[in-house]
């Protein structure tokens, strides 16, 4: 019998054992840790590696009692409400997770995810990104900065719901000037606290994100198989063009730039260039970078055509981030980014704006299992060979295998090495899968918007 080390040496590594398994490079990790494979992935390892059945590490006893918690996790079948219990968190399998409602008196169906961010949870929680999702922060203390009109994305909160461990603490900043409970009950958020939210999200990691039915009723009521026929019904993110929802109806002009300790934010009063930026669920933060950098920016809706674009007569034009399946935006989405680029005009793109870039240079994208969303990701950039710690909130991912002639690939993620960047040879276009404006999240990237800023300058140059 071959140990696990021996089986990783043989995939080629630990990173080359995770891209060819289609897992991150912690799970690899998790395998020497309980010295075992997960049976599941025994196929692509006997056939990656020509070994038999018989050579693969079993579980033993020992190994048996480190496994993720979920397998003694509090989910249950059952229609009996807990004592104490107030709100539940119902999957289409079946499964619940009984807790304590906090937050506004609702039932909400949606993708369940989870955020490995330590801070910024009202950022995250306005992040239009979030349309049709609700949130597992892995972080136990939520709720202990308060709320404040400064720290939000966008005005209304795509985010449907909220999953914590801890009951929500009391605000303790000098910007507070309201509790969390408050703010969700007003944007008519219900929240769940009390569950075994590292059980959750191991599920989340190892089986994919399922659809779910937070329900935080008035009257403490459940109705069980409803909620589990609601959460079975709901047709998931696949598919789903979100972008519309969350986009602005109207074109405005934009100057507002980053915010500094003690002054707040600043305006842009005398800009270079003109950037439209193409709101697909555009974080306000993102928009601030762009005025920070010297640009007067105009924002469009998602659905603005390219002669609508064009006839702003940018220097550059910005894809946002947001929510959804790229492929269902990209049926409006594509053919204006591409009257875009036919005119020569750079462009930059970030997140769902990447993925549309991709779609419209002619790749494919597809449902990541578990998506990427924190604060934490590291991210290579394989022109400099720098790795960055970057934030990031996608579910879908730019398939490299799909990319033509003309485009390369810039950066790629350390997690499970899916694509992170591109850029073309033929367009003056680039994009990146994450945030780089980093609202949450660290700054390492912020030089992406002088990359951009950059391109416009050799281009008007000539």
């Amino acid at each position: 019998m071959r140990t696990v080390d021996d089986v990783i040496t043989l995939l080629g590594g630990a990173e080359a054992a995770a891209q060819r398994l289609g897992i991150g490079t912690e799970a690899v990790r998790k395998w020497r840790q309980a010295r075992a494979i997960p049976a599941k992935h025994w196929s692509a390892i006997l056939g990656a590696t020509g070994l038999s059945l018989a050579d693969l590490p079993q579980p033993t006893d020992a190994t048996a009692a480190r496994k993720p918690r979920m397998e003694t996790a509090p989910v249950t079948q059952t229609t009996t409400t807990p004592e104490g219990a107030t709100a539940a968190l119902v999957l289409a399998d079946g499964s619940v997770f009984w807790g304590r409602g906090f937050g506004a008196h609702a039932t909400t169906v949606a993708e369940i995810c989870f955020n490995t961010s330590m801070t910024g949870y009202q950022e995250v929680l306005t992040d239009p990104s979030y349309a049709g999702q609700t949130i597992c922060f892995t972080f136990p203390h939520i709720g202990n900065v308060g709320a404040n009109a400064e720290d939000i994305e966008a005005v209304t909160p795509a985010a449907r719901g909220l999953i914590v461990k801890q009951e929500l603490t009391e605000a303790s900043n000098y910007r507070a000037t309201r509790h969390l409970d408050d703010w969700l009950k007003s944007h008519g958020i219900p929240g769940i606290a009390g569950i075994d939210t590292r059980a959750l999200t191991a599920r989340i990691r190892d089986g994919g994100a399922p659809n779910g039915v937070l329900a935080h009723p008035a009257d403490g009521v459940f109705d069980i198989p409803v909620l589990v026929a609601q959460a079975k019904a709901w047709p998931g993110l696949e598919g789903m063009d979100l972008a519309k929802q969350v986009s602005t109806r109207q074109t405005y002009g934009w100057d507002e730039a980053e915010w500094a300790w003690g002054q707040g934010y600043a305006t842009q009063t005398a800009p270079k260039h003109k950037v439209v930026a193409v709101d697909y669920g555009a974080k306000r933060n993102i928009l601030r970078c762009l005025a920070a950098a010297g640009c007067a920016v105009t924002v469009v809706p998602a659905t603005a055509t390219a002669e609508e674009i064009l006839g702003h007569n940018p220097d550059g034009v910005f894809l946002s981030n947001g929510p959804g399946d790229p492929a269902a935006t990209g049926s409006y989405a594509v053919p204006a980014i591409q009257g875009v680029l036919a005119k020569g005009v750079p462009v930059f793109g970030i997140c769902l704006g990447h993925q549309l870039l991709a779609l419209s240079l002619g790749a494919t994208t597809y449902k990541l299992d578990r998506g990427h969303r924190g604060a934490n990701q590291p991210v290579k950039d394989l022109v400099t060979g720098k790795v960055e710690i970057t934030s990031q909130n996608h579910g879908f991912a730019v398939d490299e295998k799909t990319l033509p002639d003309g485009v390369t690939v810039t950066h790629r993620s350390l997690f499970d090495g899916t694509n992170e960047g591109i850029a073309s040879t033929k367009y003056p276009a680039f994009s990146v899968q994450y945030h780089p404006e980093a609202s949450p999240g660290p700054t390492d990237s912020h030089h992406l918007f002088r990359r951009f800023v950059g391109m416009i300058e050799t281009h008007k140059a000539g």
